[in-house]
């Protein structure tokens, strides 16, 4: 009788995920087998802003099995333009952007188990993060993190998919570790001088769900196998959606000196040099130098008589004019209102401790 009643079961859950992605099992590229690839594939998503929330969208739609959404910062409304997954209660309560994405992916497939890490990836938890992960999509905003991924990636021959999107340009890349090219191998360097961002150029939501698109495409592709990966793209692919513009660079097998590829010398997943206050957006900077847990409650209290505070489960949030502060639980803040790292320290040992 177990077997039997397993047999049922077995015929259910078939039956289920055919009926639910029929239309994608009819493509010949995915069929039965590759839906059952995508069923046991786990995918973490680092940055869920614009990219990341439109991968996450894509890929929970597509039926990928587990999505680990890691992302430090939290929903505002002026993210509602382009990132996909939230709503104007999430900004109004400050939801984290990896919570508020966990919620909605499970209010239409409740099937895809999500993970939602509200963290920062650095080299002390970035194992931790990735652990257990097929395939890991960018959906990052600095090259300071796409670097450790690159390092953590290349040291553990895990595939990874670089993307970004500003103004109207996107941007993807496979990274095959062995196989080809690695993301120090075409940027040996951070690129230096002045460096786009969407604070300061602005973007076009169309331009974030083109990148999305290519980019969740190619993960599928790494999660389907077989004659799929014959497919993969072996390009640095760039478009710009408002001038109808593109280009493709090869990328090539892994180049014999590349720091990463070629020397195997990890200096981002060492932390070499990573700072510990970082630029956050435009006029806002985070501080992280270390862990300390928050009892949210007591903070509030502490904080009432020098300003307006407020606090959910997962942020607190506290407004001295120009400064707004806002808080995680393990310490970690984002102090907007300043570009001064001095004032950004002097605030936090202020109203958090040094």
């Amino acid at each position: 009788m177990t077997s039997l009643r397993q047999g049922v079961e077995k015929e259910n859950i078939a039956a289920n995920i055919h009926k639910r992605y029929s239309r994608q099992i009819l493509f010949r590229g995915v069929g039965m087998e590759g839906q059952r690839g995508l069923a046991a594939g786990r995918v973490a998503i680092v940055g869920c802003g614009a990219t990341g929330s439109a991968l996450a969208s894509l890929l929970a739609r597509a039926g990928v099995g587990m999505l680990r959404i890691i992302d430090r910062d939290y929903v505002e409304p002026s993210n509602l333009q382009r990132q996909s997954l939230f709503d104007e209660n999430d900004a109004a309560e400050s939801l984290p952007k990896a919570i508020a994405a966990a919620k909605k992916i499970g209010s239409f497939n409740s099937q895809v188990v999500v993970q939602a890490r509200v963290e920062d990836v650095t080299p002390q938890n970035i194992q931790v993060l990735l652990d257990g992960i097929d395939v890991i999509i960018d959906g990052t905003d600095n090259f300071e993190t796409r670097y450790l991924i690159n390092d953590f990636a290349v040291q553990g021959s895990l595939p990874w998919i670089y993307s970004a999107a500003v103004g109207s340009y996107g941007v993807t890349l496979n990274v095959l570790p062995g196989k080809t090219a690695c993301l120090a191998c075409i940027f040996p360097e951070t690129p230096r001088g002045m460096v786009e961002t969407c604070e300061t150029s602005g973007i076009l939501g169309t331009a974030v769900n083109a990148v999305a698109s290519v980019a969740a495409t190619e993960a599928m592709k790494m999660l389907v196998g077989g004659e799929a990966l014959r497919h993969l793209r072996q390009t640095l692919w760039s478009f710009d959606v408002w001038k109808n513009e593109q280009a493709e660079i090869a990328a090539g097998k892994p180049r014999p000196g590349c720091r990463a590829c070629g020397e195997r010398d990890f200096v981002h997943l060492a932390g070499e040099g990573r700072p510990h206050i970082t630029m956050c957006g435009r006029n806002s900077i985070q501080i992280h130098e270390r862990a300390r847990p928050i009892d949210f409650a007591e903070m509030q209290r502490r904080l009432e008589m020098h300003g307006t505070v407020r606090h959910n489960e997962f942020v607190l949030k506290f407004w001295r004019e120009p400064y707004e502060m806002t808080l995680f639980p393990d310490g970690r803040a984002i102090i907007k209102g300043t570009t001064d790292t001095g004032v950004a320290r002097s605030l936090y040992a202020r109203y958090v401790g040094s």
